[in-house]
């Protein structure tokens, strides 16, 4: 390439500090490189068609808005090409050559101040081309900017100090940058890897992006889509390929925000419960995105742990991300994403569970782990999970499930508190004794089988400012229900009671004559009851020689 009038030009200070921080401190993965250029191009391809709208003095106005990436494993270098709005002289200067405009001078006085460089510093800013000075020897820049009369241009810098400019010939509207790769990281010439980078990262930039001639990006960012123009197989599609799953998912919610934060999400529930089946725990999969592009595709703190089976993402174009746009930084801002996302999972789950019984029952059996597992542990949710809550009752059909507020609606006048017991099985819990005198008043007890149900009624304590209690509690007050007729005589049962405490000695607190018995002639009952059935199983295997 013909050049001439070459011009030398020293970085300035506070850049030369940059590209030794971006070089050796700051990266964490080196493949970031690719990602932060190629959103820099859909960023000049972004501004090119909003100049378009008011100027018609556009060098190669037919060219495609698009952005071309091609590898060459001989010359060890990676190319990206942009038809977009291109740099003047002047632009190269200032926004590759200063930090004038680039946001990282408050960067480095925050350093220069003794913060240290840190994630939480970094995330402040950004400035995603010098990335590419990780991997490279030299990093050359042909560009021409959208006017007519611009210049063909080439900068060039192996990153240490300086830089040059010169005149060049031959390219077309917009930037190409050429990666020239250190011997070490020749990976990054490699097609299959370039794709797996693009693919994981830059799927749903709004231009195409081609590969050698293969565009990569064929599926529609749709979550920023109106939801009434989105078909069933389209939502179908993108959840199959967001997730690399083969079935249908059992629900979806497709929402925008624009207060407090402005998000767009697309969330879905899977078919299957694989920690139900025995698969280990689930992680989170809502991939978070700024504007399309990927920043993490697991981000910590994005949901509550209670969560975690969701899959799907949310995009926000308010994120205030680091340098490499790796990661979230504003805690407060986590807190709202996390926030009003639940809040709007719990809404939906609520209006399903209203609209759609069933479906939300067969939800339920799959995933009802989870919203225990909340209702137990998200004290700031609680209330909404609470009421997603379903058992089987004694008035229930078996297999069948009532809510908790179900089983206050239907609770008597005179009954202060809700009931529940806990058994291997319904079968056992209805023939035992702790169940005759609910019966003999017909009081409605919620049956439940998993030391996570106890856990999470040991946890409420109340519902609608009704207490919760075991019905095996002790401590519980019913009216006597066991008639006087054919029973022993006041000294004779205090003498029974005395006998039987001495031949059980300390396997029983206490021994007593119970009324709450109608055919049954003796019942264990609970003295603490904030000792639950799975604690005493759990402090019997640690003591096991006590």
């Amino acid at each position: 390439m013909a050049k001439s009038k070459t011009q030398k030009h020293e970085f300035q200070a506070e850049v030369k500090k940059l590209l030794d921080i971006v070089i050796h401190s700051l990266y964490t993965d080196k493949e970031i490189f690719i990602r932060e250029l190629v959103s820099n191009s859909s960023d000049a391809l972004e501004k090119l068609r909003y100049t378009q709208l008011s100027e018609k003095d556009i060098l190669d106005e037919k060219l495609p808005l698009e952005i071309e990436v091609s590898t060459d494993d001989k010359e060890n270098t990676i190319t990206i090409t942009d038809f977009g709005i291109g740099m003047t002289r002047e632009d190269l200067i200032e926004n590759l050559g200063t930090i004038a405009h680039s946001g990282s001078k408050s960067f480095l006085e925050a350093v220069k101040e003794g913060e240290g460089i840190n994630e939480n510093l970094i995330g402040q800013f950004g400035v995603g081309f010098y990335s590419a000075f990780m991997v490279s020897d030299s990093v050359e820049v042909l560009t021409h900017s959208y006017k007519q009369d611009g210049e063909h241009l080439v900068w060039k810098s192996d990153g240490s100090g300086e830089f040059e400019i010169s005149e060049g010939s031959g390219h077309r509207r917009g930037t190409k940058i050429v990666v020239h790769l250190k011997k070490d990281q020749k990976e990054f010439s490699d097609k299959d890897r370039v794709e797996g980078i693009l693919k994981k990262y830059s799927s749903f930039v709004q231009f195409p992006i081609k590969l050698n001639g293969e565009q990569i990006n064929k599926v529609e960012a749709i979550w920023l889509r109106n939801k009434s123009e989105i078909k069933d197989e389209e939502y179908e599609e993108f959840y199959k390929f967001q997730t690399n799953a083969f079935d249908e998912p059992t629900y979806r919610l497709h929402f925008s925000s624009e207060a407090p934060i402005d998000i767009n999400t697309l969330l879905f529930v899977p078919k299957d419960n694989v920690e139900r089946l025995g698969f280990g725990r689930m992680e989170p999969e809502v991939s978070l995105y700024c504007k399309k592009v990927l920043i993490d595709p697991n981000p910590k703190g994005l949901l509550p742990e209670w969560l975690r089976f969701l899959k799907g993402v949310t995009d926000s174009a308010d994120l205030p991300l680091n340098i490499s746009r790796e990661t979230m930084q504003d805690s407060n801002l986590v807190l709202k994403l996390n926030s009003t996302i639940t809040k709007r999972f719990l809404k939906f789950l609520s209006d399903e569970a209203k609209n759609n019984p069933e479906k939300y029952d067969e939800f339920y059996k799959n995933f009802g782990f989870f919203i225990k597992e909340g209702a137990a542990s998200d004290f700031q949710h609680r209330e909404s999970l609470q009421n997603l809550l379903r058992f089987e009752s004694s008035k229930s059909e078996s297999g069948k499930t009532v809510s908790l507020e179900d089983y206050v609606s239907n609770m008597g006048e005179e009954q202060k508190d809700i009931y529940y017991l806990f058994g291997p099985n319904r079968e056992s819990l209805e023939n035992g004794p702790h169940m005759e005198a609910f019966k003999a008043k017909d009081i409605e007890v919620l049956y439940i089988y998993e030391s996570i149900d106890e856990f999470v009624m040991s946890n409420l304590r109340e519902f609608n400012e009704k207490k919760i209690v075991s019905a095996d509690n002790s401590n519980l007050e019913l009216d006597d229900v066991t008639s006087e007729e054919d029973a022993l005589s006041r000294v004779d049962s205090e003498n029974l009671c005395i006998w039987i405490k001495e031949y059980l000695g300390d396997k029983v607190d206490k021994v007593t004559v119970s009324k709450r018995l109608v055919g049954s002639p003796v019942v264990a009952v609970n003295a603490d009851e904030f000792m639950t059935h799975s604690m005493k199983r759990i402090m019997k295997v640690m003591n096991k020689e006590d």
